[in-house]
């Protein structure tokens, strides 16, 4: 989609990614037709007013990848810990 949007920024690549989930690839491509302008590649915000859509904020995302990550650390410290349970049985310290 990058060959019809410009995108500038990390921000814009996260928002390019949630209007392909909202809408799809076709009415996406469609409206960055619509908007664009003497050959020059529309700017993704043009796109959201031109579709009347309010993208997420940039927190929303940070708090979507935060929660991804607690997630994928919390998944891999229930291996280790199962891994270790197995393989070491937990001597008392007193």
């Amino acid at each position: 989609m990058e060959h019809l949007i410009r995108v500038q920024n990390e921000y814009d690549r996260q928002v390019l990614v949630w209007l392909r989930v909202r809408i799809g690839d076709a009415a996406l491509a469609s409206a960055a037709r619509r908007a664009t302008s003497q050959g020059k590649k529309p700017y993704l915000s043009t796109i959201c007013r031109t579709l009347n859509i309010r993208p997420p904020s940039r927190r929303s995302f940070a708090d979507e990848a935060r929660n991804t990550h607690r997630a994928v650390g919390d998944r891999y410290l229930a291996e280790i810990r199962q891994i270790l349970g197995v393989e070491q049985p937990q001597a008392s310290l007193f």
